[in-house]
């Protein structure tokens, strides 16, 4: 079978373990010739480690595949445009990009420093940001391109995770602002949400989830109650879904979400009011929002599912 992504060049980020060396050694399969972006950092942000994308960019080579390591910072500008600029450089174009690098701070809002919130921040949310903002002026000059952004399940609501919760999230709204902002170009930009066993699993996220289920009585992620056994949820099933969103076979895809849980695939839709309330001759007010008709149908349903008992 003829590959995917032949003469493709693409830049992972976040590419020397879990999904993101995933994506890297299947879009090099693919045919794809890929910077392996990665900084080599702990889970929880801290130090760097060069040869953790060099591990990967040698195990495409020894392939057969070309692959060339680069450990920018993505939560700088600066270091946004070395690794766009990495891909030119090395292999003279740039076609792909998947936004994958991120980090944990896990602490309740109590607790969370400055540090803690920044750092997850500008990994997530700002890394997203400074790739896609040097990719883009040469996806939009040769009118053609692919972005998959990493979002999450967290995005959704997750205890302890403010942090990371907001910068999933807004990669959502990013994605779909980008999509809009590039689609007339001929540039398609997704996200998924993947579900996967991985370093990332750290045991303080794991606590999170404990907590929220077992202490105060709510599910995990979102509206999901989440098993402690993810040990079959393998970095390449999402791995899989976002190279695919780079082939020709979703090339009339752009600004959508997807889901990759295990062996589940899904598409999330974008949101929508689902109960709504008019007036078409006045303004309200505290007293027509008061009126029990009303407020039965915008709010009665609701309860406070998360005041469950107290840790």
């Amino acid at each position: 079978m003829a590959k995917r992504l032949a003469g493709k060049v693409a830049v992972v980020t976040g590419a020397g373990r879990g999904i993101g060396r995933s994506e890297a050694l299947l879009l090099a399969q693919q045919g794809a010739k890929v910077v392996v972006n990665d900084l080599g950092g702990r889970p929880t942000g801290e130090g760097a480690d060069r040869g953790v994308a060099q591990i990967v960019a040698d195990e495409i080579k020894a392939a057969g595949g070309d692959a060339v390591a680069n450990t920018d910072s993505v939560a700088t500008m600066a270091g946004g445009k070395a690794v766009i600029d990495c891909a030119i450089k090395h292999f003279g174009r740039l076609d792909i990009l998947i936004n994958n690098a991120g980090n944990l701070r896990p602490k309740q809002i109590w607790e969370m420093t400055e540090e803690d919130w920044d750092l997850v921040i500008n990994v997530h949310l700002k890394g997203t940001f400074t790739c896609t903002r040097h990719a883009a002026p040469i996806f939009r000059e040769q009118r053609s391109g692919v972005i998959v952004n990493t979002a999450s399940e967290s995005g959704l609501g997750h205890y302890g995770m403010a942090n990371y919760s907001a910068a999933k999230e807004g990669i959502v709204g990013f994605t779909r602002t980008v999509a809009r902002d590039l689609g007339q170009f001929n540039v398609r930009v997704n996200a998924i949400r993947p579900r996967a066993a991985t370093r990332m699993a750290i045991p303080e996220v794991m606590e999170t989830i404990r907590i929220s289920q077992e202490v105060l009585g709510f599910p995990g992620l979102a509206n999901t109650w989440v098993s402690s056994d993810n040990e079959e949820i393998k970095p390449e099933h999402p791995a899989t879904l976002a190279v695919w969103l780079c082939t020709e076979a979703c090339s009339n895809v752009n600004g959508q979400v997807f889901e990759a849980n295990g062996r589940q695939i899904g598409l999330w839709p974008e949101e929508e009011m689902n109960r709504v309330i008019h007036r078409p001759d006045a303004d309200w007010d505290l007293d027509t929002l008061d009126i029990p008709a009303t407020r039965n149908h915008l709010i009665g349903h609701l309860t406070n599912k998360f005041s469950g008992k107290k840790k």
